[in-house]
């Protein structure tokens, strides 16, 4: 006797073959990107990057040197997540900045360098950049402070990284001086570190005083 699949089955195979191709369609389109470079002989970190997805998920490369002395860390990505407020921000300015289509240095000769900086842009229909020293963009001169704070966040959790694995007594010193850039509004996001914060805060060999400016810290994150 020939078996005969019910018609429901079969509409379900159908269906499911002819919807297969548009969800992964649907999931290979690539996610909005907005990224910043530096390259600044001389500075420490004197190169570096960051990306930041349109979900907030972030990536930080750097050659940064732990101490002055040192050669430079980990030069491995460093994955992180932003807030919502500054994830926001970064794409509404971006917006605001034609997304570096147009032109974004100012030209200006008799300006002192201060690093060639780099603003990407990319989704779906977009693939624009703009390499510039200083522009007058308001949009873009704001982006640049944003990342650049953000910058000197991910460089702190680094280092907060490195010390809590291999030099514990130097972490009261980074995290004081984060305290003190964090009241004078010179770091950003210090939700992006909020792992290792978290690691310091709850690790009972590490002095209380230190895992208390830490737990100070990743507080200031979950009120933002």
């Amino acid at each position: 006797m020939r078996l005969q699949l019910p018609i429901c089955a079969l509409l379900l195979i159908c269906s499911s073959i002819s919807i297969g191709p548009s969800i992964y369609a649907a999931d290979a389109r690539p996610a909005a990107t907005v990224q910043f470079s530096l390259d600044f002989p001389g500075a420490n970190p004197s190169h570096y990057e960051i990306s930041i997805a349109a979900d907030g998920q972030g990536s930080y490369t750097s050659n940064g040197k732990l101490d002055e002395q040192s050669e430079p860390g980990d030069p491995a990505p460093l994955a992180f997540n932003l807030s919502d407020k500054t994830r926001s921000r970064i794409f509404d300015l971006a917006q605001r900045a034609h997304y570096f289509a147009g032109k974004v240095d100012s030209g200006r000769k008799n300006l002192a360098n201060t690093g060639a900086k780099t603003l990407s842009y990319k989704d779906e229909s977009r693939n624009s950049n703009a390499t510039y020293n200083y522009s007058s963009l308001p949009a873009v001169q704001e982006l640049t402070e944003v990342f650049q704070r953000l910058s000197t966040t991910l460089e702190y959790g680094r280092r907060l990284s490195y010390f809590h694995k291999y030099e514990k007594l130097a972490l009261e010193q980074d995290l004081k001086q984060m305290e003190e850039m964090q009241r004078e509004n010179n770091i950003a996001d210090v939700q992006a570190i909020a792992p290792v914060l978290k690691q310091i805060a709850d690790d009972p060999t590490v002095i209380t005083v230190t895992r208390s400016r830490a737990l100070r810290l990743l507080t200031t994150t979950q009120n933002h």
